[in-house]
């Protein structure tokens, strides 16, 4: 057993109560290359393209990529000493975040320009959207709704797993109306439940991590991508060379 999952156990929930939320190892259905120096920290798709954000100072980028050849059609640079984090669109725009500099901003879907700078409490991890707020993990159990237009916050909802909550929520994508958000420093990916926060389900995508080895601490899964119109679900993680297509989880 790796220890990742060791630390699920303990994190989480004995192991009786993680048995009883269902886990689903991922199914592989196609792979693609993806660039095995992008610390990924953000991934979205849109209009037929990957956009992806990496972190560690003086590497924190954010890409438009061709998904087929994993090449990088354009790119902006966060500089250094900044660590990028998650990113998500929003008509027209990418909103962005950074780790512990409390600062995001507002980029150009088209041509990554810079457009606005905002501000937040905390720590900066991920972002996603239901449509209606974006959604913004901080590395704790509770994940904040903001409004796109100004930025400031609504309310909060805290991720629990049989009522336990649960920290490090990463790298977020909405699916299906769940929030999928992967777990730092472990093989899973939470299938959330928006309407109250609890864990309906797991996927593992520990296979996934052994098939491309697993190389540094560093290097575990973060990243998902959603291509709703053509129901593909894709994950990757930090500096893997691999991009994964994977199918997407079964309705509740």
């Amino acid at each position: 057993m790796r220890a990742a999952f060791a630390w699920l156990l303990l994190t989480l929930a004995p192991t009786a109560v993680v048995a009883q939320i269902p886990t689903t190892p991922a199914k592989v259905v196609r792979t693609y290359p993806h660039d095995p120096r992008a610390f990924t920290e953000g991934l979205f798709w849109h209009g037929g393209y990957l956009y992806e954000s990496t972190g560690e100072p003086g590497r924190s980028f954010i890409r438009k990529v061709d998904l087929a050849t994993g090449k990088v059609i354009e790119q902006t640079t966060i500089p250094a000493p900044i660590f990028g984090e998650g990113i998500v669109p929003w008509h027209g725009e990418i909103v962005s975040l950074t780790w512990q500099n409390q600062i995001g901003w507002r980029w150009s879907l088209d041509g990554l320009r810079k457009l606005s700078e905002w501000h937040y409490p905390g720590e900066g991890w991920a972002l996603t959207s239901d449509g209606h707020s974006l959604i913004m993990s901080d590395g704790t159990p509770q994940l904040r709704f903001l409004d796109p237009a100004t930025l400031k916050e609504q309310h909060r909802l805290t991720v629990t797993a049989d009522g336990k909550p649960v920290a490090a929520l990463n790298e977020l994508e909405w699916v299906d109306g769940e929030i999928l958000a992967n777990i730092w420093q472990t093989d899973f990916i939470a299938r959330i439940d928006p309407a109250n926060g609890h864990v309906i389900g797991w996927i593992d995508v520990s296979a996934l991590h052994r098939q491309i080895g697993y190389g540094d601490s560093d290097a575990v899964p973060n990243g998902i991508a959603w291509d709703a119109a053509k129901r593909r679900l894709f994950v990757t993680g930090k500096d893997w060379p691999t991009l994964f297509e994977i199918a997407p989880p079964k309705g509740r």
